[in-house]
């Protein structure tokens, strides 16, 4: 698909992944509406771009419906979801007091990270399956983010692991499922990202994260996220993956 002229949202588009890949959009020519909770940040960077800053939660289903509504009003049906927006956390299964983590943190990661994506990706594939077809029969293209973490996740990681390990596994059934629509589907596993996140941790620390990087030994660059999930979206030939971004790193148990 060419991205000249092309409506796309971008959840978590406010800072982080989701800023650099609405960046890129927009360099590549695309109508982008940056959909994220924070509308400071969303506001920010759709000014720069010259895109549209919307108020979304990716896990509530009216809130996602609209987002894209406001979207298509503004920019036309959109026909690429880049579908960013995500939470961590780290908790023990018991922890050091001996009691066990509570279940509504394990639920929230799901409710955002898994449910969030699917919440996302029904409402765009439901829009975007009633639009005409253009080369190939192809209607839009939809990029999921998991993580390494989906494959070899960390001590503490049981909730974010299990929620991209669900984004990675529904890939390929959705790509089966939506290929009569003509819609393709995606999914990149980043590893570590010089995001506000781990830009955030001491020097020292980033240091050692990014030695464990068999090559290049560096934290990955947000816009190498970003040129990737453009690339996707223009080779009609990718379809049904998961594709690890990561620098061959396999993440130790800690």
């Amino acid at each position: 698909m060419n991205i000249q002229g092309q409506a796309a949202l971008v959840t978590g588009g406010g800072s982080g992944l989701g800023e650099a890949t609405a960046r890129e959009l927009a360099r590549l020519g695309a109508k982008v509406a940056v959909l994220d909770l924070h509308m400071d940040n969303a506001e920010r960077v759709a000014q720069d771009i010259g895109g549209l800053a919307v108020h979304c939660n990716v896990s509530d289903p009216e809130s996602m419906a609209k987002a894209i509504e406001i979207a298509a009003a503004a920019h036309g049906p959109a026909r690429i979801l880049m579908q960013i927006a995500g939470i961590g956390t780290a908790k023990r299964v018991v922890g050091k007091d001996g009691n066990a983590a509570p279940l509504e943190d394990f639920a929230k990661v799901i409710q955002v990270n898994l449910i969030g994506t699917y919440n996302a990706a029904r409402l765009f594939a439901a829009a975007c399956a009633k639009l005409g077809p253009m080369d190939d029969n192809a209607r839009g293209v939809m990029v999921f983010t998991a993580s390494v973490a989906a494959f070899d996740g960390q001590v503490g990681q049981q909730a974010y692991s299990a929620s991209k390990a669900g984004v990675a596994g529904m890939t390929l059934p959705m790509a089966r499922d939506l290929a009569q629509h003509g819609i393709r589907v995606c999914t990149i596993a980043p590893g570590l990202f010089a995001t506000p996140l781990l830009k955030g941790l001491p020097e020292p620390v980033q240091q050692s994260l990014a030695a464990s990087i068999p090559f290049p030994a560096r934290l990955g660059k947000p816009s190498e996220f970003a040129e990737l999930a453009c690339h996707i979206v223009s080779n009609d030939h990718l379809n049904g993956e998961v594709i690890r971004l990561d620098g061959a790193l396999r993440m130790a148990p800690r």
